[in-house]
């Protein structure tokens, strides 16, 4: 992608001009659309261990990860996703860490902080951090995540050069150039283990 095209698909992302908290992402007259596109998250309080060398600060505070809605194609013709911007902004909000990579990602860094474990629930083979857990996290998120977002009929493509060309410590997927890459896997990892040597909570 040339470097103007990038620039002005990526400006509301990365200088966004707004940026929005859960109460205005969750409302009921939500501000997120139900159209697709790609969002960028950014944090007043950076949880504990993320290493901000290199990311984009601006006034509304640190840019950590990006995501997208709905994700690429598949490859092998199967149906594609019909998720839209609203669902997983809110889901990201206000769901739990087993179908949210960022909610796992924030709630491993911030365990200690919060007094929350990650956990086997319902039938034993989902991880989250309990509803009182993922509640904690939820009002952390309340607190100190806002969300920026631009419209992209194909996001997967912008949420590829972002991530090749911008410092964001918490994405995994095509980040493996990050020099937080391994012991952010790491570190969910041993979180994944604690959680599958535990019971099933109650």
């Amino acid at each position: 992608m040339e470097e103007d095209v990038y620039r002005d698909l990526a400006k509301g992302l990365l200088t966004p001009e707004q940026v929005y908290p859960r109460g205005e992402a969750m409302s009921r007259r939500s501000v997120v659309p139900a159209r697709r596109g790609v969002y960028a998250w950014y944090f007043d309080e950076v949880p504990p261990g993320v290493p901000t060398e290199g990311c984009r600060v601006g006034e509304f505070g640190t840019l950590l990860y990006v995501g997208i809605a709905p994700k690429a194609p598949p490859a092998n013709g199967a149906r594609p996703s019909k998720q839209h911007l609203r669902q997983r902004v809110g889901y990201h909000f206000g769901g739990n860490a087993y179908g949210s990579t960022l909610r796992l990602t924030l709630g491993c860094h911030l365990a200690e902080q919060l007094g929350i474990e990650l956990r086997r629930v319902g039938s034993g083979t989902r991880l989250t951090f309990t509803k009182t857990g993922e509640d904690r996290l939820s009002k952390w998120m309340g607190a100190h995540a806002r969300v920026a977002f631009t419209l992209d009929d194909e996001p997967w493509k912008l949420e590829h050069e972002l991530i090749q060309r911008e410092v964001l410590p918490l994405n995994i997927a095509d980040n493996a150039h990050s020099p937080y890459y391994l012991s952010l896997r790491t570190l969910r990892n041993e979180h994944k283990r604690r959680a599958r040597e535990l019971p099933v909570a109650s």
